[in-house]
């Protein structure tokens, strides 16, 4: 039986590509790359910080990635455009279902499980009124490693007091998917995009399109 859930933030709650309006402005033209090489190098980073051994909290790997992108796009970037490119990581869109499919949860417990800093994610969950339907944030800064480091998954059931056969687990990364599975929660894949399972040997619980049709699979179980 499920007794919490732990949500992964980025892409799962929060929209990661809205920032391509903010990149927009102050590149034109440029800002839908910016915005999907950004992410992509935030996750490369997060991955090869872990096997390196050289962690840095995500809103550093985020920076970084940030940096990268616009050299490899060719723009230039002083300081303070950095900065107020990297804000919009505060300011992210919620998934217009989140709040509905929250309530459908009912009282189980739920828990933020993400590999952003507590000083990334803490005023985003306030910002969005998100925090009064949460039990808490849990960040991967707490072990110093990222996902999908079991070590970091574990700090959900440490926190809820759950074996990991009640915990489900919820991303929208088929990566985090594979490892959150691989460590042993129920897993749901939130598959927006409709993407094939990664081939990792493990696949998710719940596959499907959204964060509401989810909640309406498992409300009754």
């Amino acid at each position: 039986m499920i007794e919490g859930v732990a949500f992964d933030a980025y892409g799962t709650l929060y929209d990661v590509y809205s920032v391509e309006q903010k990149c927009e402005e102050n590149y034109p033209g440029n800002g839908a790359a910016i915005s999907r090489m950004w992410r992509q190098k935030q996750l490369e980073y997060s991955w090869l910080r872990t096997l390196m051994g050289r962690y840095e909290n995500f809103w550093r790997v985020t920076q970084d990635a940030l940096r990268y992108t616009l050299a490899d796009i060719g723009l230039k970037a002083d300081a303070a455009v950095l900065d107020e490119i990297m804000e919009t990581y505060l300011k992210l869109e919620m998934y217009p279902e989140v709040i509905e499919a929250f309530a459908l949860l009912g009282s189980r417990k739920k828990v933020i499980l993400t590999n952003g800093n507590l000083e990334m994610i803490e005023p985003l969950v306030e910002r969005s009124g998100l925090a009064a339907h949460l039990d808490g944030c849990l960040s991967a800064d707490e072990v110093g490693l990222f996902k999908t480091r079991p070590e970091v998954y574990g700090l959900a059931i440490e926190h809820m007091g759950l074996e990991k056969e009640q915990v489900l687990f919820i991303s929208s990364n088929g990566w985090d998917v594979a490892g959150a599975k691989s460590f042993g929660f129920t897993v749901g894949w939130i598959n927006r995009a409709g993407k094939p399972a990664e081939e990792l040997g493990v696949r998710a619980d719940y596959d499907v399109p959204n964060l509401l049709a989810l909640a309406q699979a498992v409300a009754g179980s």
